[in-house]
């Protein structure tokens, strides 16, 4: 039985998990990197920078130094945003011991390697077993105990069993699959198609316009993921059309707010300041963009938010790129499929 987890990084996801696995009866270490956070935290009990309203238990343990929360961890828990996994489980590795589990729960893709986050960590704590927790689940309505199903993936399936009893709770369902390429990935490239709807409400398109680039996107997801070796129904479950349905019409979303702020005429850097937490889809989008490049996969609606965030493109300018593209066929099957 699991008696103690670690939960490496106290932004709004660290922060909510660290609360449900406390109301569960598990002992927590909470480690916070900001000094502004650690303090909220260990004098107010509220972590009001990233998950304000939500009282944090007395029993979570907050720590300033990664040692010290992790030890006498059953299980790990990486809670730290994409582009800093690399630098942070590499700070972690001399506290991980063989086969502990690291479990992440960052959604991305690396900029500089374009890789999974699973692959960092494995290639920075080698001794470790890598799971992935990831679909629907925005940490304001996790921590209020909202219903929230979820998806466990690792590469044995005990590893992701054990995972699942760990989160599993009356309002927390935790699923497991075995294709970790194909969780990642939706988890991650969804942020892309969340950033475009949130363009698509600034510009005041409508509800015809949004259900056409989240149908349109989860194409394009699958297209890419299935050429890095996942498989096609993955991107059919939680961690595909779900976390993408969230993602793209939820208030908690920060790329759809994001999105928002890019269609209504702010400038990247002004949308970023305005937002004051991480945007993971902007991250993906530079990633996706040149791992599409690189395996020759077509994806169109990333391709024109790249140009809108990195090239200056202007968003309605994006739309028309969009909708002028040559005339296709909706599924990968082709004229050959006609009777």
């Amino acid at each position: 039985m699991t008696k103690k987890v670690a939960v490496i990084g106290a932004g709004s996801w660290g922060t909510a998990l660290a609360v449900l696995l406390s109301n569960k009866g598990i002992r927590v270490g909470l480690w916070v990197y900001e000094d502004e956070v650690f303090d909220q935290i260990t004098i107010h009990r509220e972590n009001s920078r990233y998950l304000p309203g939500i009282k944090i238990p007395e029993d979570i343990e907050v720590f300033k130094d990664q040692g010290r929360a992790i030890k006498g961890a059953d299980i790990i828990v990486l809670a730290v945003s994409s582009q800093a996994v690399r630098i942070v489980a590499r700070d972690i590795k001399g506290f991980i011991p063989e086969e502990q589990i690291v479990v992440n729960v960052a959604k991305g893709l690396e900029l500089v390697s374009l890789k999974r986050l699973s692959q960092v960590i494995e290639e920075e704590i080698p001794q470790a077993k890598v799971a992935v927790l990831s679909g629907p689940s925005h940490a304001e309505e996790v921590a209020l105990g909202i219903p929230t199903t979820i998806v466990s993936a690792a590469r044995e399936q005990d590893t992701s069993e054990i995972v699942q009893d760990i989160f599993m709770c009356p309002e927390f369902r935790v699923y497991t699959n075995h294709d970790v390429i194909g969780v990642e990935m939706g988890g991650a490239l969804k942020n892309i198609i969340a950033l475009a709807a949130g363009v698509s409400d600034g510009l005041g398109h409508g509800d015809n316009t949004k259900a056409a680039l989240m149908t349109r996107g989860i194409a394009e997801i699958t297209r890419l993921g299935k050429a890095m070796g996942a498989e096609a129904e993955t991107f059919a479950g939680l961690t595909g059309v779900g976390d993408l349905i969230v993602t793209c019409t939820s208030v908690h979303s920060r790329n759809r707010k994001a999105g928002i702020m890019l269609g209504s005429g702010k400038s990247l850097d002004e949308t970023l300041a305005a937002v004051g937490m991480a945007v993971e889809g902007v991250y993906t989008c530079e990633a996706a963009y040149g791992l599409a490049r690189k395996m020759g996969v077509e994806m169109p609606i990333t391709e024109q938010l790249y140009k809108i965030l990195f090239e200056g493109k202007e968003p309605e300018e994006a739309v028309r790129g969009l909708m002028l593209r040559d005339r296709t066929y909706e599924t990968e099957m082709g004229p050959d499929k006609w009777l």
